[in-house]
């Protein structure tokens, strides 16, 4: 089975309104997974680190600089036609908007909302470490 190395970011930020900690979730705009929900990222190139990945993929999906700032975790998932490994980064917004150049849709979502949106199935087995960063940035 072919694999397929990619990297996700988890873009996490302080709401402004409320300062609770969020996530940015993006809505698939196209293939077989079009309408679900996913932390943004993609492939590594040939001779990249996971953390140079990440950078280059906000730059090139949303038109923002982000910095990683470190590794979360690493998901490993059989979808039918290929193994994925997923490198799961946590970054923040260096400068941009974050505009949506490949995906439907996107949301910021918090603890209480992070399980409202259908996320792909790789996606979901990192929830749990988000929900920990998401509990363990209120305090701060």
């Amino acid at each position: 089975m072919k694999t397929i190395t990619v990297s996700g970011a988890v873009i996490l930020r302080k709401n402004p309104k409320t300062s609770l900690p969020e996530i940015f979730a993006t809505q698939r705009g196209y293939g077989d997974w079009k309408g679900w929900w996913e932390i943004p990222g993609g492939k590594l190139e040939s001779g990249e680190t996971p953390q140079q990945c990440i950078v280059r993929e906000i730059r090139e999906e949303l038109a923002t600089e982000v910095k990683a700032e470190k590794l979360l975790g690493v998901v490993e998932y059989d979808y039918p036609a290929f193994h994925l490994t997923m490198h799961c980064i946590l970054c923040t917004v260096i400068s941009g908007e974050l505009k949506l150049l490949e995906h439907e849709a996107a949301k910021w979502v918090n603890k209480e909302t992070l399980h409202s949106v259908n996320w792909l199935p790789a996606d979901q087995l990192i929830l749990p470490e988000i929900e920990k960063l998401l509990i363990s940035s209120s305090s701060i």
